[in-house]
């Protein structure tokens, strides 16, 4: 019952769609009929209201931190470790939009910041190596995803390896448009102009 309610916590805490609530409370529009109709951060960027984008970042990370650290104080890791990967799940597929969320990095790197702070910062810092790079957000989403689960397990840390590559099938799953143009090449290139998806 206490890993039941931590998933239902966490998945009612992940489902809030702050792209769209602060895109509609600065009367910026509808985020679903705009660009990629992604309800994240990149797609509020493409509103031109850079302060709407970095609060949904903030937000959609925090949330996903917020659910673990509850569930964390009101039942231990196990409950820690189900809230957060329901509270991804919650942020990919929310109820009050019909099933259809975003794409889950930030609220993948604020979970993973509470569960593992060390693991967290670290695939953050592979986001940026990778960005700076490859200069392909994309692409440093998908190689700090798939990093997660192998970083975990290489720190002894099975159950959160487990969620993590819960999480990272997800993102791959969510980016397979993504995943389709970096295989022509033709993925938008970070400061490239209008990025797609």
């Amino acid at each position: 019952m206490l890993l039941g309610a931590a998933a239902g916590l966490g998945y009612l805490l992940g489902s809030v769609p702050f792209g769209v609530l602060l895109t509609r409370a600065l009367g910026l529009g509808d985020l679903r009929s705009i660009g990629s109709g992604n309800i994240g951060a990149t797609n509020v960027l493409r509103t031109g209201n850079k302060g709407a984008a970095l609060a949904t970042l903030l937000l959609d990370g925090g949330k996903g931190a917020a659910a673990v650290l509850l569930a964390r104080w009101l039942g231990g890791e196990g409950a820690a470790l189900v809230a957060g990967g329901a509270a991804f799940l919650g942020h990919l597929y929310p109820v009050w939009l019909g099933f259809r969320g975003g794409k889950g990095v930030a609220t993948f790197l604020g979970t993973v910041i509470a569960l593992a702070w060390p693991l967290g910062l670290g695939l953050c810092a592979i986001w940026l190596l990778t960005a700076a790079l490859s200069r392909i957000s994309s692409l440093s989403a998908l190689v700090a995803a798939a990093s997660a689960p192998v970083l975990a397990l290489a720190m002894g840390q099975p159950g959160l390896a487990a969620v993590t590559l819960f999480m990272a099938t997800l993102i791959f799953l969510r980016h397979h448009e993504n995943i389709a143009r970096l295989r022509a090449g033709t993925e938008p290139r970070i400061g490239a102009g209008k990025r797609r998806g």
